[in-house]
């Protein structure tokens, strides 16, 4: 026996560690209050996260910005970090980063967030900022005339993108030419370059008010004074008090249609197929959700089975439901879209199998297996997910912006654990009926369009652009 040997025979090794005791988990419920100002805050203590998450919901709508003027939401959001009556946009930016924080701000169909992270240390001068943001932008010609060069700049590369470009035409084919919703979010060149400061303030004085704002905390609040350090920053922020707007009702024509934007020499066509179907607050969301991912949510469901793995026409399809806005009647709505890219001579092929596996899907239904599957990888992987302050943060205010209770996230989780094989079936059946779905295809319509025809899907329209 060598040396070595020896030596090996004669170590102590540790007995390996065993597995614990596994804990319940749950999504963190949030603390509910108001500021004097009318500021509605959701707090949510996650010890151990040492960078702080706020996000702000301000309920000012895509809906309501001015006839031609789409994107003024857009630009004001932009706007908001681009300097105050007391710093420059470059004085600002300097003043964040000596926080070591980051802000950001978007427009959405239901109003503008705002996004905030900093290390809690640094908690009370980046609130600070933020309200300084809120309470006196300073939306100067200059500024304003910038961003709407930028955003100007964005709109072709957008155009050029085979997804952003079937997204844009699936929201015109769907709904009607007078709902804002059929319309890019952030305008197009015709309406951004009708924006200016004055247009921007305007929106900005006629919607964004503490008293219909949501702001959400999240991370390791201990030790902080967050009751003082809010009503010291944005509890100075006053505006008129006033109610959020109403929704207008949301009508859809999903009648099964295609429609084939061209794009000569594509050599892949982009696959968007979609209609619209309820919101968060149905009672079939849950089912909805699992059926859904059983189609189309990884790389082992259906779809990804049949067109990737066993036919070799792409790298992956997917399924999903996005809300789009809701209110708190419950009359919302969501899109509910099947989306991926296929090469160009498989597109017709390609389109046949997808069809081939919704109609089987319903004639059969799903198996246990497929639910029992989706089921541990929706719930099971919740603790992971929300393992960050910013993703406790973001959901619980697209809980707010969707008019949800805030304990929706941790019902919904349980209601999954829930809903079995028939009930899932039932739901993503009627979430994709094969005759009630529009098609947009995204390549080269020379190629493409006959073979689409043939499958029998719907009419079929070319479009330029």
């Amino acid at each position: 026996m060598t040396d070595a040997a020896a030596s090996l025979t004669s170590m102590d090794f540790h007995p390996q560690p065993t597995p614990g005791t596994a804990r319940p988990w749950a999504f963190p419920a949030p603390d509910r209050g108001t500021l004097e100002n009318g500021l509605t805050v959701l707090t949510s203590h996650r010890p151990g996260q040492q960078v702080v998450a706020v996000e702000l919901f301000l309920p000012a709508p895509l809906d309501a910005e001015p006839a031609g003027l789409d994107g003024v939401a857009t630009i004001m959001a932009r706007a908001l970090s681009e300097g105050t009556d007391k710093h420059s946009a470059e004085e600002f930016a300097a003043e964040l980063e000596r926080c070591g924080a980051t802000l950001d701000a978007h427009a959405d169909h239901p109003g503008v967030r705002v996004s905030l992270e900093v290390p809690v240390s640094r908690l009370p001068k980046a609130l600070g900022l933020l309200s300084e943001a809120l309470i006196a932008p300073a939306f100067l010609d200059t500024e304003v005339e910038r961003l709407v060069r930028n955003r100007l700049d964005e709109i072709p590369h957008e155009t050029a993108s085979p997804a952003r470009r079937a997204a844009k035409q699936l929201s015109k084919e769907l709904f009607p030419a007078a709902s804002r919703m059929s319309r890019p979010r952030q305008g197009t060149e015709e309406t951004v370059e009708a924006i200016d400061a004055a247009a921007v303030r305007a929106f900005y004085e006629a919607h964004v008010r503490p008293a219909t704002a949501t702001a959400v905390v999240v991370g390791d609040l201990t030790g902080v004074d967050l009751e003082k350090v809010l009503a010291e920053t944005l509890g100075a922020w006053t505006g008129e008090p006033g109610e959020p707007l109403p929704m207008p009702p949301i009508t859809a024509d999903d009648t099964g249609r295609v429609v084939i934007v061209d794009r000569p020499g594509a050599v892949q066509t982009q696959l968007l197929i979609g209609r619209i179907g309820p919101d968060r607050h149905a009672r079939v969301w849950p089912a909805q959700v699992l059926g859904t991912y059983c189609l189309g949510g990884t790389l082992t469901s259906r779809l990804d089975r049949v067109l990737r793995e066993e036919k070799g026409y792409t790298y992956g399809v997917r399924a999903f439901g996005q809300v789009l806005r809701s209110d708190a009647e419950g009359n919302g709505a969501a899109m509910l879209a099947i989306s991926g890219s296929v090469d160009t001579p498989n597109t017709g092929p390609a389109l046949d199998d997808l069809w081939k596996v919704l109609r089987t899907l319903a004639a059969e239904g799903l198996t246990d297996a497929e639910r029992e599957t989706a089921v541990q990888n929706l719930v099971g992987v919740a603790p992971l997910k929300y393992e960050t302050a910013a993703s406790v943060a973001g959901t619980l205010a697209d809980q707010v912006e969707q008019h949800l209770p805030d304990d929706f996230q941790a019902q919904l989780y349980a209601r999954l654990a829930e809903t079995g094989t028939v009930e899932a079936t039932a739901a993503v059946v009627s979430a994709f009926p094969v005759d009630r779905l529009v098609t947009v295809l995204v390549g080269d319509a020379a190629q493409i369009a006959e073979p689409v025809r043939a499958l029998g899907i719907g009419e079929v329209t070319v479009v330029t652009g």
